[in-house]
């Protein structure tokens, strides 16, 4: 008989704001990993991404965090995270944290060939093509910043729903425009982050959908937030929970406005 071939092990990283306040895409990342024929590990080592450190010009803490991350990972044959700007920084700043030291140096360029935003490994990792689930409703896509501008993740979420059933996908006027969430951006300039976050809920009301869907948590709970202090009737999910079959949960923030 042919040898048995082991299944691909895969790290997912579960990124903070999941952890803390969207536990079930953590759950519908791992159960549609594993549809792509995958074993999946969840090291409990694993900390925040060190984001909000980097961003903020904290490159010490900075890359304490990345050595810790990779390595909890680096065993594993891939790396995947249900957020591109989690995926983003994984993937590309890494290796810039850590270009001046020769060991650490190595192990991040290793670790970030193994890193892949989720929708971006089930398609072009997994040759992923269709899910076997259903979604009642209209739906338009946010291209987070991270995932599309340094990753290139926007027709494999796209391709992934045009197979739910049930489900209508309608865009908007501008998908590929920020939501102003960016992270601690949002907190430093507030009064920009909500004039921009308010032209991204016109732009969603004006698609006609019903759920707004992004692959990343941070955008879901900026929009989602804007959405109810306008008393805009539009859920907010992860674009994991549809395709995992998970939608049935409470949407990001609350019930509809």
């Amino acid at each position: 008989m042919p040898e048995e071939v082991p299944r691909p092990r895969v790290g997912l990283f579960v990124t903070c704001l999941v952890d803390l306040f969207r536990p079930t895409i953590g759950f519908a990342a791992i159960k549609l990993i594993e549809a792509a024929g995958c074993d999946v590990a969840v090291p409990m080592s694993q900390t925040c991404c060190g984001q909000p450190a980097y961003n903020s010009g904290d490159r010490r803490d900075a890359q304490a965090i990345a050595r810790q991350v990779i390595a909890a990972f680096e065993l594993l044959d891939y790396v995947v995270a249900p957020s591109g700007s989690c995926a983003a920084t994984l993937k590309y700043h890494y290796p810039q944290l850590l270009a001046e030291d020769d060991e650490w140096c190595t192990r991040a360029a290793k670790f970030a060939d193994k890193v892949h935003e989720l929708t971006s490994f089930l398609v072009d990792v997994r040759n992923m093509t269709t899910v076997a689930t259903a979604f009642s409703g209209t739906v338009t896509y946010h291209d987070s910043c991270s995932g599309l501008r340094e990753l290139g993740v926007a027709q494999q979420p796209r391709r992934l729903l045009a197979s739910v059933d049930g489900l209508t996908l309608v865009e908007m006027k501008e998908p590929d425009v920020c939501c102003g969430f960016g992270g601690t951006f949002c907190v430093k300039y507030p009064d920009i982050s909500n004039a921009i976050v308010e032209k991204k809920t016109a732009d969603i009301a004006a698609s006609g959908a019903d759920t707004i869907l992004a692959g990343d948590l941070g955008c879901l709970m900026n929009i989602a937030g804007k959405l109810h202090r306008q008393k805009i009737s539009v859920s907010a999910r992860h674009v994991a929970e549809v395709l995992a079959g998970m939608a049935d949960k409470s949407p990001i923030g609350g019930t509809k406005a």
